[in-house]
């Protein structure tokens, strides 16, 4: 049965994590005020960002750990449950579990299919986590606070604070756009510039909607 670990094979999930560790940067970096911009409030600023993504890709790396955990555990109760179930009611936990739209097409043969399946299957003795859990948890960490240095890296180039935040902003812009298009790409879309596009606006509005939400 699925043990409920997907890693960071997934695209979506690797291109998720960074883009929340970059619209945290770039919110925090927002805040610094260019006029007045003095060495230290940039360094201050510099430090809060990656605190932050450090911060919330621990967060972020834990709650995948936690969950992981659960799935697995929730996917041992059902075998079990199977196990000692007549063949309907098995077939009816099996639905319950399916995603609705292949439930939606999904009958009692394949059902049935499914529940001797899943009986031949042996079930494991131990629900703990793997070491593969654990390098997926670090993956997790190390992509969020991926997503920081892009911003911050224009402040280290130069001192002028002005001229940094134009550069941060256009890097953050086209990794947006390269971001919306990956994924474009993933999902067969024909015109994957234009999710690119959409992507790119949306992590704009993003960033606005944290600033005026006190981000």
């Amino acid at each position: 049965m699925n043990d409920g670990g997907n890693g960071l094979l997934d695209p979506i999930d690797r291109i998720s994590e960074i883009l929340f560790g970059l619209i945290m940067a770039v919110t925090i970096v927002g805040s610094l005020s260019i006029a007045t911009a003095g060495q230290n409030e940039v360094r201050t600023v510099m430090t809060a960002a990656l605190g932050c993504n450090l911060a919330w890709g621990l967060v972020d790396a834990v709650m995948y750990l936690v969950r992981t955990f659960t799935e697995r555990t929730r996917n041992l109760t059902l075998a079990k449950q199977l196990i000692g179930a007549d063949a309907e009611t098995a077939r009816r936990l099996i639905m319950a579990q399916l995603p609705e739209h292949v439930a939606m097409i999904t009958g009692w043969v394949e059902l049935d299919g499914m529940r001797r399946r899943l009986l031949a299957l042996s079930i494991p003795r131990s629900i703990g986590l793997k070491l593969s859990d654990y390098l997926a948890a670090i993956g997790i960490f190390l992509l969020v606070v991926a997503g920081t240095f892009p911003v911050v890296v224009p402040f280290l180039m130069t001192d002028n604070a002005a001229l940094a935040m134009r550069i941060s902003r256009a890097v953050t812009l086209a990794m947006l756009f390269v971001a919306g298009f990956v994924l474009g790409r993933h999902a067969g879309h024909g015109h994957p510039a234009g999710t690119g596009m959409v992507m790119l606006l949306l992590g704009v509005a993003l960033i606005a909607a944290v600033k005026v939400l006190g981000g």
